[in-house]
């Protein structure tokens, strides 16, 4: 994978692809606490489009002190650790049986709530689970996970 490729070189490409990667990164945050609204999809939108608009927002968002290691684990290795996984699951059935209660007595929105909640909870159980980071890994020349880091390096 070339990251160096598809760079848009008109500044008015660039700066709208800024602007859907900043939309797609805030409707990923917000979808940390609203169910219906997937993260991991809207955060690696953002990556892919700071990717090809701005590595000084690429850099930042693959290494923020939040999201950075869930989406490079993400992008390296269609994994989560373990303990995003819990929270996951326990904000996600928290949020939506909160939203069920605030609905009540509409079945058939509280039945979408729940279809919802058992959809994400399969997509997030069938992810693989991040080894423990004692568990070293090396990382052969030429991976994806190498040319990242050469890229958040410059």
């Amino acid at each position: 994978m070339n990251l160096k490729r598809n760079k848009p070189t008109s500044p008015f490409v660039k700066a709208l692809l800024i602007l859907a990667g900043l939309i797609s990164l805030g409707l990923g945050i917000v979808g940390i606490v609203i169910p219906v609204l997937p993260t991991t999809p809207f955060f690696l939108l953002s990556a892919y489009l700071f990717l090809r608009s701005s590595q000084r927002l690429y850099r930042w968002l693959l290494t923020h002190k939040l999201f950075g290691n869930y989406i490079r684990n993400y992008i390296h290795h269609k994994a989560i650790g373990k303990g995003i996984k819990i929270f996951t699951l326990l904000l996600l059935w928290t949020t939506i049986l909160l939203s069920i209660y605030l609905v009540r007595g509409n079945l058939w929105l509280q039945l979408f709530l729940v279809i919802v909640a058992i959809a994400v909870s399969v997509h997030v159980l069938r992810l693989r689970t991040m080894p423990n980071k004692n568990n070293k890994h090396k990382i052969s020349k030429g991976t994806k996970e190498n040319e990242t880091d050469n890229y958040l390096k410059k």
